[in-house]
């Protein structure tokens, strides 16, 4: 079906915003839909920012070099998961080899600033993700040749909207592909219009659960309705590509914010004690997202000594907002690269919350 000029317009603003933020337009051709990467790309990321352990690969595998990367790299992602191999890299043959770098906190160490800066963010439109069919996904940002955020993009004028969206992603994308599998390539997926942003970080068919992913009537922090306010200078939505899909935004919600959550169930069948393990991905609430960004930039700005009042209602996620703040906190720099704080005590009055924050244990764990 012909696409018109005001959606065609919409996705190329997209497209614009991203580009000039440093994004790189990787054509759909250079993808591998049997191994959902895109494997030039992931080659030129290690051999730009670990020269030397590239060079000892090739001397092990010469023309199969990338093929054996890439398989590596699947073998890994089956394992652990494709966020913590994203985070701690892979290894083949003794050799160690980092797939993201993450943004320093500071820019003491210059040689990590000039690594980040070599990582290849890049978006794809109408990404044929299948060997299957010929579907395609509107948008696809990728880092260093790993798929990792999917975009269904619809317009008004075109008589459809998220809705729409997210009906596709239900009924028309099968969670058994690669590239859809859970933590395996890509850690959320989004629907979107001009006007509202929802997502989910998992496909299960119509049994997929989206939530809104929305700045609220008045803006964040502000009380009002839901949905988001209007914006004088583009489309309602713009945030969603212009502050948290931001370059360095990126990285951040990949290293700092996006985390697996691990639960061991135990139960008794027949009185036999059984367990269950379920896995989700948390990806932060644009409220929670908000929030952090927001305290972390004025402690740069203002230094320790400050108070805070962030107001929560409940379920709202309170739990992973104070670990999130915790963690930033526990390594914020101020503009002259000093540390701000020694340590970092978190202190609760409620027993619920505190045993809530003592599972949250995903702090420890960060680099």
């Amino acid at each position: 079906m012909p696409i018109n000029n005001s959606e065609k317009q919409f996705e190329s603003d997209i497209e614009f915003d991203l580009l000039s933020q440093g994004y790189r337009q990787i054509k759909p051709a250079e993808y591998n839909a049997t191994n959902a990467v895109f494997p030039e790309i992931l080659a030129e990321f290690i051999s730009n920012t670990q020269p030397k352990e590239w060079a000892r690969y090739t001397k092990y595998y010469g023309d199969r070099a990338i093929e054996k990367l890439v398989r590596r790299f699947n073998e890994t992602v089956e394992a652990r998961g494709v966020l913590d191999v994203i985070k701690n890299g892979i290894e083949d043959m003794g050799i160690k080899l980092k797939l993201c770098y993450s943004r320093p906190e500071s820019s003491l160490n210059q040689e990590l600033v000039n690594l980040y800066n070599k990582n290849i963010i890049g978006i794809t439109r109408q990404f044929k993700y299948s060997t299957q069919n010929n579907n395609s996904i509107d948008m696809v940002i990728s880092i260093n040749g790993i798929p990792l955020f999917a975009f269904e993009l619809k317009n008004q004028l075109k008589g459809q909207d998220y809705n729409n969206a997210i009906m596709q992603w239900k009924e028309d994308r099968d969670p058994k592909e690669l590239c859809f599998r859970f933590n395996r390539r890509f850690l959320a997926y989004f629907a979107v219009d001009l006007y509202e942003v929802w997502m989910t970080t998992k496909l299960e068919g119509d049994k997929t659960t989206f939530l809104p992913f929305n700045q609220g009537s008045n803006g964040p922090g502000k009380s009002g309705g839901a949905g988001n306010p209007t914006n004088p200078n583009g489309y309602a939505t713009s945030y969603l590509w212009q502050i948290v899909f931001d370059k360095n935004s990126a990285f951040d919600l990949i290293n700092r914010f996006i985390t697996l959550n691990v639960e061991k169930k135990e139960y008794f069948v027949n009185g036999v004690k059984k367990s269950e393990i379920s896995e989700r991905l948390i990806f932060p609430r644009y409220h929670q997202y908000d929030v952090v960004n927001k305290l972390v930039a004025d402690i740069k700005q203002n230094g320790a000594g400050r108070n805070y009042l962030i107001k929560h209602s409940a379920g709202s996620g309170k739990s992973n907002s104070i670990a999130w703040i915790a963690y930033r906190a526990a390594s914020v720099f101020n503009e002259e690269d000093k540390p701000i704080f020694d340590s970092v005590i978190v202190v609760t009055n409620r027993i619920v919350l505190d045993s809530q924050l003592q599972d949250t244990n995903w702090i420890s764990n960060k680099e």
